[in-house]
């Protein structure tokens, strides 16, 4: 399962892309389980974000969803921060 983040916005406006692929990895149940969580709390269309505050597009195999800070689910938050640290 191939997961992408896309993150726009934030104080500089730089925008920041990583892709963790699970296929082959021991914690690939992991990844999916919370993949699952992450999508079903979230929306189809893009949230009005906050001045500052970073908004995200997260694909997971062919869904994409969106959600921006200050209203991260715990899913959607944990999901985002392990593919910004362990993605490319």
């Amino acid at each position: 399962m191939r997961i992408q983040v896309k993150r726009t916005g934030g104080f500089t406006g730089i925008p920041r892309n990583a892709e963790v692929d699970t296929a082959g990895r021991s914690d690939a149940q992991d990844w999916q389980a919370l993949a699952e969580r992450a999508l079903a709390e979230g929306r189809d269309t893009p949230p009005v974000g906050v001045p500052d505050g970073f908004s995200y597009q997260v694909t997971v195999g062919d869904r994409t969803i969106y959600c921006a800070d200050p209203r991260l689910s715990e899913a959607e938050r944990t999901l985002i921060t392990r593919v910004l640290k362990e993605g490319a």
